[in-house]
This record gives C-alpha cells, sequence and structure tokens, in this order.
C-alpha cells in the first residue's frame, strides 16, 4: 500500500495539475469542452485516413435553413419548362449553369439528373434565379462558417497550425451544386452519378430523406445512409494531395433514383480562392527520407481545366500529378 501510493506521488504532481489548470482559465466547463473537441478531432481524423466520408450534426446551420435550400431546389426543377428554360445553359458567363450532366459532350454515359451550379464567389445575386436566390445565398453562408471550423479540425488532425487551411484561403472559392434526381423509370440501367472523386479541398453535402449515395470502401459500395438534419462532409482531391496521402478522396457515386418522388441534394465544394500559385503537399507533412511528397505542385487553374476536360469518368484527378 505504501509502495503503491509512493509510485503514484512520483508519477501524479498534484501541484503542478493544478497550477496549469488555473494558468488555462478554462474552468471546469473549459476543460470539458477542451475533452470534447479532442475527441471530435480524433473522430473526424480517424473518418478522414480510413472512410474519406463522415457526417456531421450539432453543426449549428439551422434546420429550416436547410430545409428550405431543398424546397427551393425542388420547386426551381418542377417549373414549367418554358420558365426553366430561361436558365438552360453550359457556358458559365454569369457564374452559374442549369443543364442535364456539365460533361454531357465528354462523357461516354449520361447522369440521371439535372443540375443548377453556381460559383458563390462570383455569381451575381441578381441573376439567380428568385424562386432559390435566398435559399442558397443563406445555406452558403451558414456552410461557410462550417467549413471554416472544419478546417480547424482537419488541420488539428494532421498536426499543422489550426488556421494552415483558411490562411491559403481555402474556403474563398466556394461552389454549389443544386441536383434534382427524378424518378427513372429503369433504375436499374443507368445511374444518378457517376462513379467520381471530388476535386476540391472538401465537400459539405446535403441530401434529403430519399438516399442513394454510395461511398467505395475497399472493395465494396456502402449507403450513405441520410440522418435528419445531418450533413455529409467529403475530403477531395485537393486536400489528399495537401495531406500528402494522410487523408483520403475516395470514389463515390449516386444510384439512380427508383421512388416516385423526386430526390434533391446540395453540394457545395470548398477550393483554395488563388488561381495561380503553386499548391502541393504541405511542406510541414515533408521530412525527407522518412517521408517525402508524393504529389507534385500545381495551379488551381490547371487542377480546374485537367478536370473539366475530363469530366466524370470514373477516374481521379489525382493521377495526373504523382510524381515519378
Amino acid at each position: 500500500m505504501t509502495t503503491s501510493a509512493a509510485v503514484f506521488e512520483e508519477i501524479y504532481d498534484r501541484s503542478k495539475e493544478v497550477k496549469d489548470f488555473d494558468d488555462s482559465k478554462l474552468g471546469v466547463k473549459g476543460l470539458l469542452d477542451s475533452d470534447h473537441r479532442t475527441f471530435i478531432v480524433d473522430q473526424i481524423n480517424e473518418a478522414s485516413c480510413t472512410w474519406g466520408f463522415f457526417q456531421v450534426i450539432n453543426h449549428k446551420v439551422p434546420l429550416d435553413v436547410l430545409n428550405r435550400a431543398l424546397l427551393s431546389i425542388k420547386a426551381f426543377n418542377e417549373q414549367s419548362n418554358e420558365v426553366k428554360s430561361q436558365y438552360y445553359c453550359r457556358e458559365n458567363d454569369r457564374g452559374m449553369t442549369f443543364a442535364s450532366n456539365f460533361d454531357l459532350f465528354q462523357s461516354k454515359a449520361a447522369s440521371w439528373r439535372d443540375t443548377l451550379q453556381m460559383g458563390m464567389d462570383r455569381t451575381d445575386f441578381d441573376k439567380v434565379p428568385e424562386i432559390v436566390r435566398s435559399e442558397l445565398f443563406e445555406l452558403d453562408q451558414h456552410v461557410k462558417r462550417l467549413g471554416e471550423t472544419l478546417m480547424e479540425i482537419l488541420c488539428e488532425g494532421l498536426g499543422v497550425d489550426e488556421d494552415r487551411l483558411k490562411n491559403m484561403a481555402c474556403s474563398e472559392r466556394r461552389h454549389l451544386a443544386g441536383h434534382y434526381y427524378p424518378y427513372c423509370p429503369e433504375a436499374n440501367r443507368t445511374v444518378g452519378t457517376k462513379c467520381h472523386t471530388d476535386p476540391s479541398v472538401f465537400t459539405v453535402l446535403l441530401q434529403d430523406h430519399i438516399g442513394g449515395l454510395q461511398v467505395k470502401h475497399g472493395e465494396h459500395w456502402v449507403d450513405v445512409k441520410p440522418l435528419d438534419g445531418a450533413l455529409v462532409i467529403n475530403i477531395g482531391d485537393i486536400l489528399q494531395i495537401m495531406s500528402n496521402d494522410k487523408y483520403r478522396s475516395v470514389e463515390h457515386r449516386v444510384v439512380a433514383n427508383s421512388v416516385h418522388e423526386p430526390r434533391i441534394s446540395v453540394a457545395i465544394f470548398f477550393n483554395p480562392g488563388n488561381l495561380e500559385i503553386m499548391y502541393g503537399p504541405l511542406p510541414e507533412l515533408i521530412t525527407p527520407p522518412q517521408k517525402s511528397a508524393i504529389y507534385k505542385q500545381f495551379t488551381l487553374e490547371d487542377f480546374i481545366m485537367k478536370f473539366r476536360a475530363k469530366g466524370l469518368d470514373g477516374k481521379s484527378s489525382l493521377v495526373n500529378y504523382f510524381l515519378l
């Protein structure tokens, strides 16, 4: 008993622990919050390394904002063809497009969906269809704040400064895609969205109750089951490069909708804001010879150009950037 107590006293310096606690100025609640954040960082880090996907709840994006965004995309697509056709275009001169399959002319097969897309940092607010205008811009502002919090957590998981991605303006260039998947009478003969990885830092996805999103894990396709009020987060190709392969950008797809009601989703893709500077593995994560860079440097402009040229062909953009 005496020996055990002596060993305990040697290991545990109570006076130091008490002083450290007092110096932190966190209080008991702050200490609890700190432990809770560590738990969240660990969970997200594990999911980002192994699955490349996770879902978040209690994210502070109001449920009514989420619901109104989904309803607005539904309402836009269910207008008369005469109204919708005014917006149908593939040219991005307004920062906005509405079309079936952005890669229709490059792809060998089409997907069973229509999509309204816009660059949230460069689209003229007044030119966005009024039926979705306020709903999508409000969603974007909430999701931007969430995205910046996620950046801090992802940086902590990598062991780099928590503001590293934010300082690289990784929340400034956001692209929104509102997808409408109508009922497909022969759902086994096509897909909703072809297999692909996202050309982003990461993506925040709002999906409705119908589901259909699948993630490839190993050799198996796994359903991402909708959770009420949850947002789906997935790592993109750019963050896999920046993390030097620690975080994984994985293949995913959407099956064609066999339900007699439309499936709606809204994705917001986070990308760096500067098209011209060089990006690549974060230098802090490169420690030769133990850990060498796996990818070469690139500009965002080059990255986007190569992705648009290939479309959703089932091949990752990463193959263009491996170091030989």
